[in-house]
């Protein structure tokens, strides 16, 4: 099977690429084929997330495992075809852990037609990506602000901290 696969930059303009890959590829094969279309020297650290039709992100695939999840499951580890189908053709794309590039990724159509050797293959490319990526907002899901962080912005702690101010007195000598 081949799937055709659109992705699209989490931005204002129109930035997206559309290219067709085998169902058996996995999920390493379509992160280098994005990263590609996009123009990008696919060095640096991505990840895919499962994600409902909402794009709630759900399921992490990292291109390594950085030990911090017993049950990490590998882009090398997964076909395409175990995660896109028609009942769940969405996907999370994040390119460079550090810029965030992100892309929404969508399963377009499933053809039968298995003559085409040349895949994966860029279909369609549209917009010009920007300089740098997208700015993130981060919200957190109980709806806090970011200056309610500790969810409490009436009470000033400075007070608390004015005795550390000086340390010369301190027994700091006494624990060498």
């Amino acid at each position: 099977m081949i799937y055709k696969i659109r992705a699209i930059l989490d931005d204002q303009t129109d930035v997206f690429r559309d290219v067709a890959i085998s169902s058996e590829s996995t999920l390493e094969d379509l992160h280098n084929s994005l990263s590609q279309a996009f123009g990008f020297d696919g060095i640096e650290m991505a990840t895919f997330y499962g994600c409902d039709q909402e794009w709630n992100q759900g399921q992490e695939y990292p291109i390594v495992d950085l030990g911090f999840e017993d049950d990490t499951v590998l882009m090398r580890d997964t076909p395409i075809s175990s995660i896109l189908t028609s009942d769940n053709p969405k996907l999370i794309y994040i390119y460079d852990l550090l810029q965030m590039w992100t892309f929404f990724v969508e399963l377009a159509a499933v053809e039968s037609d298995e003559s085409s050797t040349d895949l994966p293959q860029l279909l369609f490319s549209f917009g010009e990506l920007p300089s740098e990526a997208p700015e993130k907002h981060f919200k957190s899901e109980k709806g806090s602000s970011e200056d309610d962080f500790y969810g409490d912005t009436d009470e000033d702690f400075s007070d608390e901290f004015d005795d550390f101010s000086d340390y010369s007195d301190s027994d700091y000598d006494d624990y060498n």
